[in-house]
């Protein structure tokens, strides 16, 4: 069986709730707080392509620095995103959970059954 990590932020309600749900369903995870631990580059590359989603819907578009920045108004590629992201980890949306080949959102928290 794939080893599950969850990229997140401790302090996040959602990531605590998916948690609570890895924990009740008695499988063994890594957690990997991104704020001490960033991710790197080619690994947040990686999980993109896992979920099979475009860069900027990891975006946390309520985040002030995503206004701040303006990203609203600007067309930019994945790599410039996913540069964004490993240099203000705040903007990445939470958690990430990874298992194996295959990654998802787990927003909400219940998403995370389905890697289960």
């Amino acid at each position: 069986m794939a080893a599950i990590t969850i990229y997140q932020k401790p302090t996040c309600t959602t990531c605590k709730q998916v948690h609570q749900i890895l924990r009740e369903s008695g499988v063994d995870f890594e957690s990997v707080n991104y704020y001490l631990e960033p991710i790197p580059r080619k690994k947040l590359k990686s999980l993109v392509k896992k979920m099979g989603i475009p860069a900027k819907d990891l975006l946390r578009k309520k985040e002030p620095l995503y206004r701040e920045l303006g990203l609203a108004e600007k067309e930019l590629s994945d790599d410039a995103v996913i540069d964004l992201l490993v240099l203000h980890p705040d903007l990445i949306q939470r958690p990430i959970v990874e298992k194996g080949d295959r990654a998802i959102l787990a927003r909400p928290a219940e998403t995370i059954r389905t890697i289960l």
